[in-house]
């Protein structure tokens, strides 16, 4: 398996491309990969590039070092003690979890270490999330003072309320074995499998179409802001248009004819 590496070894993200899957790498493990400004906008304007690659299939968001994300990187919010700052910071990181939903490809967060506030909203807010044994989550803000209020979506979006509510006023962590029955997390496998699980789920959306992946992402989301019948009604209306898309075709004459689809993305 050849893989292209598009950005050098020190980069604060890192990109690489194999067949159909690309891995972005938050490159900053001396800070576990803190959330800094430079961070977000290299973050989101990744994403961005990578949404409007057809060749992309599926992402996969990681980390390099001990820790999958650490949140925000606290000396660059002191050092920035104004609160135009904080809300440019915290407007441009919701910026990136809104990217991440509205990609067209499903996204993978995978975490080897620690996720911790803003880094622990990071694996709410991605469409799949595979952990190792070892990894933890917590939403540590209010043991500083701070309530993570932008973290708290994407956990009562995952995880029952009360459970959300628990990690948020007591900054605990929790193993990913906790993680995964809250439902913050998909899978948990032990460290060394984990790329290979990764690999496994990724594999399995790349043999999908394309065109119904990219559909059904976006119906999933928006019917989940819809009351049931409005959701019903939406689900029914993106359902007859897939089925009108030329791979729906090709799906349904393959499952008759017995042979493998040959998707076409449209």
């Amino acid at each position: 398996m050849n893989a292209v590496v598009d950005t050098p070894q020190d980069a604060m993200l890192l990109r690489q491309d194999v067949e159909g899957v690309t891995t972005l790498t938050l490159n900053r493990p001396a800070q576990f990969n803190a959330l800094s400004m430079p961070m977000l906008e290299t973050l989101l304007a990744e994403l961005q590039a990578v949404a409007a690659d057809p060749s992309v299939r599926v992402v996969v968001l990681a980390g390099a070092g001990k820790a999958f994300c650490a949140g925000h990187d606290l000396k660059e919010m002191r050092g920035n003690y104004s609160k135009g700052f904080q809300q440019a910071l915290f407007r441009l990181c919701g910026k990136v979890m809104m990217q991440i939903v509205a990609m067209p490809q499903p996204v993978i967060a995978r975490i080897h270490g620690i996720a911790t506030a803003a880094g622990c909203q990071l694996v709410s807010m991605c469409d799949l999330a595979v952990a190792s044994d070892v990894a933890r989550f917590a939403v540590s803000g209010i043991n500083a003072g701070l309530f993570c209020s932008t973290p708290a979506v994407g956990l009562s979006r995952n995880m029952g309320r009360k459970q959300a509510f628990e990690m948020l006023v007591t900054g605990d962590f929790i193993d990913a074995a906790e993680a995964q029955r809250r439902g913050l997390v998909n899978r948990v496998v032990p460290l060394d499998s984990l790329d290979e699980e990764v690999g496994k789920l990724a594999a399995s959306i790349c043999a999908k179409s394309p065109k119904a992946i990219a559909m059904g992402k976006q119906m999933f989301y928006s019917q989940l802001e819809m009351g049931l019948d409005a959701a019903y009604q939406h689900a029914a209306e993106v359902m007859a248009c897939n089925a009108m898309c030329e791979d729906a075709a090709e799906g349904m004459d393959a499952f008759m004819q017995k042979r493998k689809p040959v998707w076409t993305g449209r």
